[in-house]
């Protein structure tokens, strides 16, 4: 683990095509225990990276790659309400090797500010499986309150529903 002095700089960019084998590398992972997000192939991944361009045209999510020491590491993302636009959802994975660093909670700082500034976005959620306490940690981190438990609220990659917990952000 790195102390603050030295952490690991990074920044945020829109995902672009060519992240595609990176992401894909990164999420097929069989440590990731609580992603429900299940990429079964680099095509699959590349099709979803295509259609971020007009996600955003459409103000439906916002995503960007994570980048450390140059390279892509892990991403982070706002999927918008669309019932109610000025709540969005935030998202993130991060590969392993970097796990346990901070990077995450310095991302979703990063995406917060894209949210809130540029966005217009005035409430911001992180759900997460209540046995993910690393998420949890990103949440709590950033100043998120905990508003409840949301049962059956999302299945895992084989389909079981899971209660997640709910953290959010008014600005």
């Amino acid at each position: 683990m790195k102390s603050a002095d030295n952490a690991l700089k990074i920044s945020i960019r829109y995902s672009r095509l060519k992240d595609a084998p990176r992401f894909f590398a990164i999420l097929s992972n069989p440590n990731f225990k609580y992603l429900s997000v299940s990429v079964k192939t680099l095509k699959d991944e590349e099709k979803w990276l295509r259609a971020c361009p007009d996600k955003r045209r459409k103000n439906i999510e916002w995503n960007y790659a994570i980048l450390g020491a140059g390279r892509v590491i892990g991403a982070v993302g706002i999927k918008i309400n669309r019932a109610r636009p000025h709540i969005g959802e935030i998202g993130y994975f991060l590969a392993e090797e970097y796990w346990g660093q901070g990077i995450t909670t310095r991302a979703v700082k990063l995406v917060e500010r894209e949210a809130f500034t540029k966005l217009g976005i005035s409430r911001l959620e992180i759900v997460m499986r209540p046995e993910n306490r690393g998420s949890e940690k990103v949440a709590i981190k950033n100043n998120y309150q905990k508003e409840g438990l949301l049962r059956k609220f999302d299945k895992d990659k084989r389909g079981k529903l899971h209660n997640f917990w709910l953290y959010a952000k008014a600005r």
